[in-house]
């Protein structure tokens, strides 16, 4: 009996060790819905970065990083708080990579993440009112992904530059849309540009013919589409294309993918857009270290890639995987002062953290986050040429 005994207590203290030897991070993207051929790269990004933590054997003490996906639908907030609710409670996660679109992102900060103490990092959530967040979060949410209050302000740039002063707008109806229209609007004005109307469109929908004669009836030179490239996005321009309202378009972050030239090809071009990108050094070594794996221009994909490093890297500088421990190391890890690190050098990260020393991580996106835990802000400016997607420059 008392073998019998001895042998139980060993192998509970194997299987508590085994189980602390693993920690679980979610990752909740809109893998269905208006952003579904985006988000599998974002989600490819992220799971590189947790695979080579876990190869690298390096974090507290060999600790494995185990991927756990949930669908956001990138529109439905109940059931993205659903799914994230069974990534904490049922998986038990220990930080979220995630969410991607705006609405979804908060109703999860909300009702999932700030109750239960889970750190967020997003890789795309860009409305303005995530700014604010920060003053209700208890210090847990962040993304990698810039404010569209800067996107705004890019948008008027490249606008007036290719001598484009008047434009009509259309945002799908949401967080997301109605807070980059207003932001655009706002600097496009203030630069002497003219918003000759900003309406909103429902997403999903079969038909957009009555949404684009209001757009053809005020005009502009370009149409600004502020909505998805999986979703009423792409039906706005279609209908726009089929009706002769406007054959000249400007494409911000939520329409920019390979979907866009699959949709429209040279039908489009002329067209200008913007998404989140830098050309850093950081981004020329995300791009090796994917090679054909994925897309690793996709938008979005090298901030996800990020945002699971950024994870990572604070629970290590932390000593722990528990997010009221760690959250306050995400700040320190992601800005000099440090030694800098880019994608591929996250178990030199690691060990530099682990023996005391300060990391500066730069990463895929030149990592910088300012104020409330969001990203200062680098954009690739692209144009259609011969029916594809064309970088400019960077921003």
């Amino acid at each position: 009996m008392k073998k019998l005994l001895l042998a139980t207590a060993a192998t509970a203290l194997m299987a508590g060790a085994a189980q602390a030897s693993e920690v679980k991070i979610g990752i909740i993207l809109g893998f269905t819905g208006p952003l579904e051929s985006i988000t599998p790269h974002m989600g490819a990004g992220a799971e590189m970065a947790m695979k080579e933590v876990t190869d690298s054997g390096m974090l507290l003490d060999g600790m494995t990083v185990t991927p756990v996906r949930a669908d956001s639908t990138c529109i439905d907030a109940a059931a993205a708080t659903a799914a994230a609710e069974r990534l904490v409670t049922a998986d038990g996660v220990k930080g979220i990579m995630g969410a991607d679109c705006s609405g979804v992102t908060g109703a999860i900060l909300q009702n999932v993440a700030v109750p239960n103490g889970i750190v967020m990092i997003s890789p795309s959530a860009t409305s303005p009112g995530l700014s604010h967040a920060n003053n209700e979060d208890n210090g847990l949410f962040f993304r990698t992904a810039p404010s569209d209050a800067r996107q705004g302000v890019v948008m008027t740039e490249i606008l007036m530059e290719e001598g484009i002063t008047e434009v009509a707008v259309s945002y799908v109806n949401n967080d997301y849309g109605k807070g980059l229209a207003d932001s655009f609007q706002a600097a496009f004005e203030a630069a002497g540009g003219k918003v000759t109307i900003s309406a909103a469109h429902e997403d999903q929908k079969a038909d957009y013919s009555a949404e684009v004669g209001a757009l053809a009836a005020a005009g502009g030179q370009r149409l600004v589409v502020a909505g998805y490239v999986d979703g009423g996005g792409s039906g706005i321009v279609r209908a726009a294309l089929d009706s002769g309202a406007f054959d000249s378009f400007h494409f911000p972050d939520g329409m920019v993918g390979a979907k866009l030239e699959e949709n429209f090809g040279s039908e489009i071009d002329g067209s200008t857009g913007q998404f989140p990108g830098t050309d850093s050094p950081g981004a020329a070594n995300f791009q090796d270290l994917v090679g054909d794996s994925f897309d690793a221009t996709s938008a979005f994909a090298p901030e996800s890639y990020d945002a699971a490093a950024l994870i990572m890297l604070a629970m290590q500088a932390a000593g722990s995987v528990e997010p009221g421990d760690y959250a306050a190391k995400v700040m320190e890890v992601a800005n000099a002062p440090g030694e800098q690190i880019f994608p591929g050098e996250l178990a030199k990260a690691l060990e530099i953290l682990k023996n005391g020393g300060d990391i500066d991580y730069v990463g895929a996106t030149a990592v910088e986050l300012i104020g409330p835990g969001e990203s200062a802000g680098n954009y690739r400016q692209i144009t259609f040429t011969d029916g594809k997607i064309t970088t400019v420059k960077y921003r």
